[in-house]
């Protein structure tokens, strides 16, 4: 019991320690800001020669929900299945 007890404090020694991440110490462990150089640049500007091979939101949400509902039908099917046989099984038995 006293393992527990020494668990809650610790934890919450850590989140008291978490509340005081603005202090110079956490802020100097960061390191500061440097501007990205010219081949960070180039490399996260947009190609206008990739832009037919991105991902846009509403067919990622459309095949999203389409795969969705095919690992639910699926999943039905499998329940489904199983069921029959449980059941063809106990018929088989009583007779």
């Amino acid at each position: 019991m006293a393992f527990l007890l020494n668990k809650t404090t610790l934890a919450s020694h850590f989140r008291s320690h978490a509340q005081k991440a603005e202090d110079s110490i956490y802020l100097s462990r960061r390191g500061l800001h440097i501007e990205p150089g010219t081949r960070e640049k180039a490399l996260l500007a947009e190609d206008s020669a990739l832009k037919p091979f991105k991902s846009y939101k509403k067919s990622v949400k459309s095949l999203k929900r389409i795969g969705d509902v095919l690992t639910i039908v699926v999943v039905a099917g499998c329940c489904y299945e199983i069921y029959v046989r449980a059941v063809t099984r106990e018929e088989a038995r009583k007779q």
